[in-house]
């Protein structure tokens, strides 16, 4: 699996742009994404903050993960537009019939694919094999273009996940 997404993200962002990142609870069909990147790019075009053009970028990575990017250094994204964004994402949701508010359920790469996994299934999964302290994990919960870059996909001993996981010496 190609986890190569950076080079898609405009050069132009600050570092500390703000980062939103949602992830569905299944794999977008193709048909499905080609529409949604159609969504995104409408949105984008429209997204103000007090009626200012907001400095944004949307993208969907891997068929499944939201990614919206917004540079505070042009316009301060508010409630309100920060408001607008969670509509779409609820649009997308109801016209796609898929769960993107769902924090209990976690992403990982097992076997070169995207599994989710319900928290509270994370300790058996890691008691069984099924996931290692070296499993790449999407930590969803950056908050800047940096943390995107640096700390999106990573290993589950990296994340903050690793102290609620006791991993056996056998399974690593």
């Amino acid at each position: 699996m190609n986890l190569e997404f950076k080079y898609l993200l405009d050069g132009n962002f600050h570092p500390g742009s703000k980062v939103w990142v949602y992830q569905c609870n299944r794999l977008f069909s193709m048909g499905e994404a080609l529409e949604i990147e159609d969504l995104l790019k409408d949105f984008i075009s429209k997204w103000t903050s007090h009626g200012a053009a907001v400095k944004g970028e949307a993208h969907l990575f891997f068929g499944q993960f939201i990614v919206l990017i917004a540079d505070e250094t042009a316009t301060t994204v508010g409630g309100c537009s920060t408001d607008t964004s969670v509509r779409m994402i609820k649009e997308i949701e109801q016209r796609f019939g898929v769960n993107m508010f769902d924090r209990t359920s976690l992403a990982f790469i097992v076997k070169d694919k995207i599994q989710l996994l319900p928290m509270q299934q994370v300790q058996y999964a890691a008691d069984n094999g099924f996931i290692n302290s070296d499993t790449l994990y999407f930590n969803n919960l950056v908050a800047t273009r940096a943390e995107l870059e640096s700390n999106w996909i990573i290993p589950l001993k990296e994340s903050w996940l690793a102290k609620r996981i006791s991993f056996s010496q056998a399974a690593d």
